[in-house]
C-alpha cells in the first residue's frame, strides 16, 4: 500500500468512524425531537442538584428530615399546654436518659431546638433517628460530635408531637427570663 492508501486508511479511521457515529445518534434522536432536549435538560438539572446535595436526599428531607413524617407540620401560634404537660411526662422517661435541656450529654442539649429546627425534622428524629443518622448531613454532624447513635424510643407520631409540645413550652418559658 502506497502514501495514497496509508492517508487515505488515516482519513477514514479518524474522520469516517466518527462521522458514521455522528449520522447515527443523529439519526435515532431525530426520530423524537423532544429525546434529545429531555436527555440534555434531564443530566444538566441532575448534575446540578447533586451538585448542591450530594447527600441525594430531596429539598423536603434536608430541611424536615428522614421518617414518617413526610408532609410539613404547621404549628398553631399559641402552646397546647395540657399536650406539653403529656409531653414533659414523656420527655422525664423517653429522653432525660441522654438529654438535658441546658447542656451537653450523652446528646445535645435541646432547649432552643424548636427556634432552629422544623417540627417536622424534630418529629423525624425522634421517630426514625437510625436512618436520619445514616443518611441525612445534621443527624451525621450530631453523630460524629457526640459519638453517639440516639436510640429508638418506640414512641408513636403522637407522642413524638407531645414532646414536641413540650420542648416548645419549655423554650417560650425560658425565653422570657
Amino acid at each position: 500500500m502506497g502514501k495514497k492508501g496509508a492517508l487515505f486508511v488515516a482519513l477514514f479511521v479518524w474522520v469516517g468512524y466518527p462521522l458514521i457515529a455522528f449520522v447515527l445518534v443523529f439519526a435515532v434522536l431525530s426520530q423524537d425531537p423532544e429525546l434529545s432536549f429531555n436527555l440534555w435538560k434531564t443530566s444538566s438539572a441532575k448534575a446540578k442538584e447533586q451538585a448542591a446535595n450530594p447527600s441525594g436526599l430531596s429539598d423536603f428531607e434536608l430541611q424536615h428530615g428522614i421518617g414518617p413524617i413526610k408532609e410539613e407540620i404547621k404549628l398553631p401560634a399559641t402552646i397546647d399546654v395540657a399536650l406539653a404537660k403529656k409531653g414533659e411526662e414523656y420527655f422525664r422517661t423517653k429522653c432525660t436518659g441522654c438529654h438535658k435541656l441546658t447542656q451537653r450529654y450523652v446528646g445535645p442539649p435541646l432547649r432552643g431546638i424548636t427556634s432552629f429546627r422544623s417540627p417536622t425534622y424534630i418529629m423525624n428524629m425522634i421517630l426514625n433517628p437510625q436512618e436520619m443518622v445514616q443518611k441525612h448531613p445534621v443527624a451525621k454532624g450530631l453523630l460524629a460530635q457526640y459519638l453517639t447513635i440516639m436510640s429508638p424510643q418506640g414512641v408513636n407520631p403522637e407522642i413524638a408531637r407531645a414532646i414536641l409540645e413540650y420542648l416548645r413550652w419549655d423554650f417560650e418559658q425560658n425565653a422570657k427570663e
